[in-house]
């Protein structure tokens, strides 16, 4: 088993397979299934920051969320948390341009970010924009706290769909 996939079983993911892949390229050769970072289009790769929005993990959120940013195969210059009660400064985007997705853990945190009013069943699968000056176009993706992932496991599948909106994000930025 590679270690992607010790991380998505952990995240309870037993089969992970694309929207728009053919059968075929769900396994590989040897029989292990497809991980995130493995979905890379050969030669390119998805460079950019994610920012992470809502309460620091503690506890099984941290070991969740530390299994997430291996899945994801992100460095720590990668990513960051940010905290959604701070005001948002435009210094705080990359100076070389580099592109940014942002996930907003929790239907609270991806109102006050995006000014949306919506509740968060229908702000999932959908790209939102956070609402700040200086921020405009800074994509937005809405997910579940991570605590509610350690409550009720059957929405990881969900959840892993909205890390694979973000990455499709941030990779055509």
């Amino acid at each position: 088993m590679s270690t992607n996939s010790a991380f998505l079983k952990e995240m309870g993911i037993t089969e992970w397979t694309a929207r728009d892949a053919d059968e075929s390229s769900h396994q590989a050769d040897d029989g292990a299934h497809v991980t995130l970072a493995d979905t890379e289009p050969k030669g390119r790769t998805a460079s950019g920051t994610w920012w992470f929005f809502g309460n620091q993990p503690q506890g099984d959120a941290e070991v969740l969320f530390q299994n997430i940013i291996r899945a994801l195969g992100l460095t720590s210059q990668e990513w960051c948390w940010k905290n959604p009660a701070e005001k948002f400064n435009p210094e705080q985007l990359p100076q070389d341009g580099s592109p940014i997705v942002a996930l907003a853990f929790g239907g609270a945190t991806a109102q006050k970010l995006s000014g949306e009013r919506d509740g968060l069943p229908e702000l999932r699968e959908t790209v939102l924009a956070i609402n700040a000056d200086g921020a405009e176009d800074l994509p937005l993706i809405a997910t579940f706290e991570l605590n509610q992932l350690i409550a009720r496991p059957k929405d990881k599948t969900l959840f892993w769909q909205d890390l694979l909106l973000a990455k499709s994000v941030l990779q055509n930025i």
